[in-house]
């Protein structure tokens, strides 16, 4: 049976509501509290991880009496040489994720969770797409660093906005990097019976 529950994007990411928006999807936007830090990235796979989170940060919002809704939720995180890299906390640490990426291929994992939390129905898959980034000089790491872009995006980068004039080539989901790999979150609505 088709469900009409409403969507809820557990997410304060302006990329995520923006691709929603993009492809037509009605939603209301309620950010989960759950705390990213308290899963460790350490000795855990990369798909592993963010899988964990989206579906932690579900979780934490299917507690507050949504019994009517559908929540979507989701985690995007950088990996280089088996090396987890979230979102940089200042300059220097945007300075050495850039650094570690310059000239390189590295991998964007997104893990994506719909729950149903009235009949605990749960889906969590993951997305993961190459990125070759292209050489940056001392002068790039300034200037792009100095727009404040790379502060809240996984690895320092946004794809999406000025971080595009370094990303030289990628293989795969162009909106999994952005934050939300649309057609892997579609195929997951449908299974939840959405009405799209």
């Amino acid at each position: 049976m088709r469900t009409t529950k409403k969507l809820i994007l557990a997410s304060q990411s302006e990329r995520r509501a923006d691709l929603l928006k993009q492809i037509g999807i009605d939603f209301k936007i309620i950010p989960s509290e759950f705390d990213e830090n308290s899963i460790s990235k350490t000795h855990i796979e990369p798909k592993e991880y963010v899988q964990t989170l989206a579906l932690k940060k579900a979780e934490f919002l299917s507690c507050q009496g949504m019994d009517e809704t559908l929540i979507l939720s989701a985690d995007t995180i950088v990996v280089i040489e088996g090396q987890i890299l979230g979102k940089p906390i200042n300059k220097e640490q945007a300075y050495t994720y850039l650094k570690l990426l310059s000239g390189k291929t590295h991998e964007v994992y997104t893990g994506v969770c719909i729950l149903d939390p009235k009949n605990s129905k749960k889906i969590v898959r993951y997305q993961c797409t190459t990125v070759l980034m292209d050489t940056m000089n001392e002068h790039d790491f300034d200037y792009y660093i100095g727009t404040k872009e790379p502060f809240d995006k996984a690895g320092a980068y946004g794809i999406q906005g000025i971080g595009a004039r370094y990303i030289k080539k990628i293989n795969g989901d162009y909106f999994n990097i952005v934050g939300l790999p649309i057609n892997l979150t579609i195929h997951m609505l449908k299974e939840m019976n959405y009405i799209l």
